[in-house]
């Protein structure tokens, strides 16, 4: 396979960037889903050809930091696993994010896995798809109750039923719990995104390279007008995603085959090593299908476990290192790698955020980011710590009615300060 490639800051399988701490190989998985096979091969590279440092993002994906002169043996170790793209061109644009409980969620009104199969494949190998930008992303959305709704894509589709149909909603440029463009029908999903995204590079100047930079000149309803020429579209009014509860990528949960259940379990702030993934793909083995999941919230799935093995399973994951109970305050946080892997970073985020798991009480959602990029959380956290300077942070609650991280609450916090602070403000607030 050819690794010719556009450049990129955008770590890849076949591109790996480089980071303070070494390298960095992103592996695209699809639908989050990965054999326990292939856990074990990830495993491996990471033990084998780099630092052994594993991360789980927040795309549902998997990334190996740390790699050294031995990239080209990484890559092909994966390669062989079956972990590459189609194509090597279409690696850069595999972007579709599912729900990690496709399938098998008790609220779903369609299972999105054959209909992710078909776009993906397509994704791949379109002769013009290329052209995206590595960040471009596509979210597909069966209705589940486990889904992530906060991270904005190009492109999202949403199911819903009406009139005992199946349709999908879908909108241009944000959430699905945002208003809705129109309506397909189920059979015109992968018709619709191949047309919206055909559409985007018939329209886009080469500097638009988002489906935002393309709509703050082009007018929402044009190019509605324009895809209407190329697919069916429904117009839908007073369509809204239902809301979900949170936590329920933590600890088990049933399934919509009775007797069987789901069990997520999160690696603290997103940090797997070797022994840990090859652990839980263990578990998959011996509990489940033999498959693992991966979600946006930087943890993981067991799917498929017999309610009867549940307790076992617990146990084994709390033996591995990782957190499967809501009221451990550290599943709650996420960081960024900080200024220990990160030139632009600004403080030891990983290291400040296990501290400040120690002062925190209760499962409140903090996200503490060593600079305004806000690489680890794709969504607004209800609570945000910028670095400013080693161990200092800016304090912002989240604020539907501003940009970017949200009211700013406190300047130039040492953590300590800041788990003051947030002891006096109760959860429920703060999620408001």
């Amino acid at each position: 396979m050819s690794t010719a490639l556009r450049p990129s800051a955008c770590p890849g399988l076949l591109r790996i960037v480089q980071a303070l701490d070494g390298g960095i190989c992103r592996i695209k998985l699809d639908g989050g889903s990965i054999s326990a096979d292939q856990a074990d091969a990830v495993a491996e590279a990471a033990e084998q050809f780099a630092g052994g440092a594993i991360e789980a993002t927040n795309r549902a994906n998997l990334q190996i930091r740390g790699i050294g002169e031995q990239s080209a043996a990484l890559i092909e170790r994966l390669i062989a696993a079956g972990l590459g793209p189609r194509t090597a061109a279409g690696d850069d644009v595999r972007n579709l994010m599912l729900s990690p409980a496709a399938g098998i969620d008790r609220q779903m009104h369609v299972d999105t896995r054959t209909l992710a199969g078909q776009i993906l494949d397509t994704l791949q190998r379109h002769p013009r798809f290329p052209e995206l930008s590595a960040k471009f992303a596509v979210q597909l959305d069966g209705g589940e109750a486990l889904a992530m709704l906060e991270h904005p894509h190009d492109l999202w589709l949403s199911a819903f039923e009406r009139d005992g149909e199946t349709l999908f909603a879908f909108g241009l440029a944000g959430c699905p719990t945002a208003r809705a463009l129109g309506a397909v029908a189920l059979e015109h999903g992968h018709a619709l995104v191949v047309a919206v995204l055909e559409l985007f590079l018939d329209l886009a100047d080469p500097g638009q390279t988002r489906m935002r930079h393309l709509l703050d000149e082009l007018p929402m309803q044009d190019f509605l007008e324009q895809l209407r020429t190329r697919v069916p579209v429904k117009a839908i009014s007073q369509w809204q995603r239902t809301t979900i509860a949170s936590d329920l990528h933590i600890g088990v949960h049933p399934q919509n085959t009775s007797g069987q259940v789901y069990i997520g379990a999160v690696p603290a702030l997103g940090r797997l090593d070797p022994a840990m993934l090859r652990g839980v793909a263990k578990l998959a083995r011996q509990f489940g299908d033999g498959s693992l999941r991966l979600t946006p919230w930087q943890s993981l799935l067991l799917p498929n476990i017999r309610e009867a093995d549940a307790g076992a399973v617990l146990a084994a994951l709390d033996q591995l290192g990782l957190l499967s109970q809501t009221r451990e305050p550290l599943a709650h946080l996420i960081a960024c790698t900080g200024s220990s892997g990160c030139g632009k970073g600004l403080a030891d985020t990983k290291q400040d955020a296990r501290h400040l798991a120690t002062l925190l009480t209760n499962g409140l959602d903090v996200h503490l980011s060593g600079c305004p990029r806000s690489c680890a959380a794709a969504h607004r956290a209800a609570v945000t710590l910028l670095a400013v300077s080693p161990g200092h942070y800016d304090l912002y609650f989240r604020d539907a009615t501003l940009p970017g991280f949200g009211a700013l609450h406190a300047r130039n916090l040492t953590i300590e300060a800041a788990a003051t602070l947030l002891a006096g403000h109760s959860r429920s607030s703060l999620d408001a």
